[in-house]
C-alpha cells in the first residue's frame, strides 16, 4: 500500500484518472483503495480534492458512455459477453437484469456500489433503449455519489488510513504477499465455482434441435420462459407454447409445475 501512496503522490490526479478509467472499462484494477488514499492525501493538503473528484468523475462517465453506446449498438450480445467473462456467470444476468427491471435508470445511482453491476449497467441501459441525455443524468449522479463517498471517507478518516498504511509499510513485502494471496484465493474459489457451473450446464442442456424433435414427436414438454421483463421487451419472440415465469420467482413456483412432463427452461 505504501507503493500505492507513492504512485498517487508521484502521478497525482492523472494516476487517479487512469486507475478509475481502467476499472470502469472492466480491467480488474480496484479503484476504491486509490480513491481512499487520494482522499487521505487531500486531507493532508498534498493533493487537490476538487481535481481528484473531477478526474474520477470524467473517467467514470467516459467509460460508462462508451459501454452505453456499445449496448445500444450490439444489445444483448454485450451483456452476454460481459457475463461470460464474469467469475460468477450463474448470477450475472439474473442479478443485473433483476436490478434494472426493478429500478430502471435509477439503478445507475447505486450501480457503482454493487459488485458486478457497475460495468454491466451502462450497456444494459443502452440495450434497453434509454436516451443518452437521461443516461448521462443518472450515471453522473451515481458517479458523484460513488467517487465522492470514497474520496470523502479518505478525507474524513485520513488518520486511520495513515496508520493502516504505516502498519502495512512496516510489514514490507509481507503485506503485499498477504494481499496478493487473498486475491489469488478468491479468484481460485470463484474459478472453481465457474467451472462447476459450466459442467452442470453441459449435463443439463438441451439443444434447439432436440427440443424441436420432442415437440414434433408429440411429447409436449413444458417450456418455461424465465427471461427478465427487460429481456423480453428487447426481444418479444417466444417459443410457441412457452409459459412465462419471472426468474426471481422461479424457486417458489417450480414446485407447482407438473412432474409428468419434461420441463425445459430458457433464458438470455
Amino acid at each position: 500500500m505504501n507503493e500505492l501512496t507513492a504512485l498517487v503522490l508521484r502521478h497525482g490526479v492523472g494516476f487517479v484518472f487512469l486507475n478509475v478509467l481502467f476499472q470502469q472499462l472492466g480491467v480488474p484494477v480496484p479503484a476504491v483503495p486509490t480513491l481512499l488514499v487520494a482522499g487521505a492525501l487531500a486531507a493532508d493538503g498534498r493533493l487537490p480534492f476538487g481535481s481528484l473528484l473531477a478526474a474520477a468523475f470524467l473517467a467514470t462517465v467516459a467509460a460508462d458512455t462508451a459501454w452505453f453506446l456499445l449496448g445500444r449498438r450490439y444489445g444483448q450480445k454485450v451483456l452476454k459477453t460481459l457475463c461470460k467473462l464474469s467469475l460468477s456467470p450463474d448470477s450475472c444476468v439474473r442479478q443485473t437484469e433483476g436490478l434494472f427491471d426493478s429500478y430502471g435508470l435509477r439503478s445507475l445511482l447505486f450501480a457503482k456500489f454493487v459488485p458486478g453491476y457497475s460495468t454491466v449497467a451502462p450497456p444494459l441501459a443502452g440495450a434497453a433503449g434509454a436516451t443518452l441525455p437521461r443516461f448521462l443524468v443518472f450515471t453522473s449522479g451515481g458517479t458523484l455519489l460513488w467517487a465522492g463517498t470514497a474520496l470523502g471517507l479518505g478525507l474524513v478518516f485520513h488518520g486511520a488510513i495513515d496508520r493502516v498504511l504505516a502498519f502495512l509499510s512496516s510489514l514490507g513485502s509481507g503485506a503485499f504477499a498477504l494481499l496478493a494471496g487473498g486475491l489469488v484465493l478468491y479468484v481460485a474459489v470463484k474459478w472453481t465455482q465457474r467451472r462447476r457451473f459450466y459442467r452442470f450446464l453441459r449435463m443439463a442442456r438441451i439443444g434447439v434441435g432436440d427440443l424441436r424433435q420432442l415437440m414434433d414427436d408429440g411429447q409436449t414438454p413444458l417450456i418455461v420462459d424465465v427471461r427478465s421483463n427487460n429481456a423480453r421487451n428487447r426481444d418479444p419472440r417466444r417459443i410457441p407454447g412457452a409459459i412465462v415465469v419471472n426468474i426471481l420467482e422461479l424457486d417458489e413456483k417450480i414446485g407447482h409445475l407438473p412432474t409428468d412432463r419434461e420441463i425445459v427452461l430458457y433464458c438470455t
